[in-house]
């Protein structure tokens, strides 16, 4: 004979804790009726001795929103964002709360769609990483669904470049990528060129003006044949240094406005029969973990990525103190590396 597993009712956890079913509701699915915390710390224990699991249906409807958190993401597949979930994760762990993600592909379309679920779901918090295209036909709608959702009681969190309408975790894209340019001319590089991702993303144009205002300041101008756009990808990073060496034969240094970049535009000078770190010099930004392990470890600007994600969250759980969007700025770091050696 087969056994049914028994599932705990809250009749069940009501009973063994001496309250009603409504007093074990508010205590456990939470309301806008408080109880006592003496009690609902009782009740909590009862359940979680008998077993009990919550209803995030019920819990939904109590509080107006469900417990989770919702994550918007480029790519997975990209350690960028795959390290900022991964801080997400660990910090809505931390607060008893699940995540729900998607992924937009770097798709307008893509995004407004995940947006709207998410609405659909009711999340607490909805956090939404990397540069949006301001430009694209779908931006408006875009920002509709975000505007809607915050105007009903929702928390949105951008993590970007301001500024922005809603609370915001700011990176120093601009300022890391100067101090980069001054660090490689300062190890002797003088012939430089650009590889980026699609400069109609706001990550990118900062880098990219970022890096050209440091070798402006050490007397560098960079004509714009030396700054080649692709896709902000490992592939994109090939094809681009491709280019590059195309246009430019004499080039010293390559700087990639991401590791992915970076490590793709590497593979281009091997195949062309450069070494990188000897006859170039490549720099990239981020600072994943592959950044250390490639031959030679790259030179990049370091993005506190899991700590992104963690903040987010503290900051999308944080009580509102004021109508003003909050706004966090992440510093960023210059890590010298055996792919930009001393000239």
């Amino acid at each position: 004979m087969t056994l049914t597993p028994h599932h705990v009712t809250l009749e069940e956890v009501a009973k063994a804790a001496g309250v009603s079913i409504a007093t074990a509701s508010r205590a456990i699915n939470g309301s806008t009726r408080r109880v006592n915390e003496q009690v609902k710390k009782h009740v909590e224990e009862v359940a979680a001795r008998l077993g009990y699991l919550p209803n995030l249906s019920a819990q939904t409807v109590a509080k107006g929103a469900s417990p989770t958190i919702a994550v918007l993401v480029a790519d997975i597949a990209d350690p960028y964002f795959s390290t900022i979930a991964a801080g997400v994760l660990d910090e809505a762990s931390e607060h008893g709360m699940m995540v729900t993600m998607a992924v937009g592909r770097r798709r307008a379309e893509d995004e407004l769609a995940a947006v709207r679920t998410f609405r659909s779901q009711r999340p607490q918090a909805i956090i939404v990483t990397g540069s949006r295209h301001p430009d694209s036909p779908q931006a408006e709608a875009f920002n509709e669904q975000l505007q809607a959702y915050a105007a009903a009681g929702g928390r949105v969190v951008v993590i970007s470049q301001g500024p922005s309408p809603y609370d915001l975790i700011e990176i120093r894209n601009r300022e890391g990528a100067r101090q980069l340019a001054e660090a490689l001319v300062a190890r002797g590089g003088q012939r430089f060129g650009i590889v980026t991702g699609h400069r109609k993303y706001l990550t990118n144009e900062d880098r990219v003006r970022g890096f050209r205002e440091g070798l402006k300041q050490a007397g560098i101008e960079l004509d714009d044949d030396a700054v080649v756009e692709a896709d902000f990808t490992r592939e994109g990073g090939y094809a681009g240094a491709e280019e590059l060496l195309r246009r430019s034969a004499d080039l010293d240094t390559i700087f990639a406005t991401s590791d992915l970049m970076a490590i793709g535009a590497g593979t281009a000078l091997r195949d062309a029969g450069l070494t990188p770190g000897e006859d170039v010099s490549l720099a990239g930004f981020d600072d994943i973990a592959l950044a250390r392990d490639v031959t030679p470890p790259l030179t990049t600007v370091r993005v506190p990525l899991s700590t992104l994600g963690q903040q987010a969250v503290e900051l999308a759980l944080r009580p509102k103190e004021d109508e003003e969007p909050a706004q966090v700025s992440i510093d960023t770091e210059v890590i010298l590396r055996a792919s930009t050696p001393q000239r």
